[in-house]
């Protein structure tokens, strides 16, 4: 069975800047006790995995290595 990869399509600029969204969207969905802060786990993971899935389907990639290629 073949395996479908992702490539990194998320830079390091891209990568912190997610993660801090992540943190703040956690942090104010705590603070107003509100369900809404899981959806930092959407720029989490996404920061952490380096794969955005929307960047794949509309061919954005902000890795250098990608733009090398």
């Amino acid at each position: 069975m073949k395996e479908a990869i992702m490539k990194t399509n998320v830079g390091r600029t891209d990568t912190i800047v997610r993660l801090i969204l992540a943190i703040v969207i956690f942090f104010l969905g705590f603070y107003y006790q509100s369900w809404w802060g899981a959806v930092g786990l959407i720029p989490l993971i996404t920061g952490i995995a380096g794969v955005c899935p929307l960047y794949a389907l509309l061919g954005i990639s902000t890795s250098q290595k990608a733009q090398k290629i």
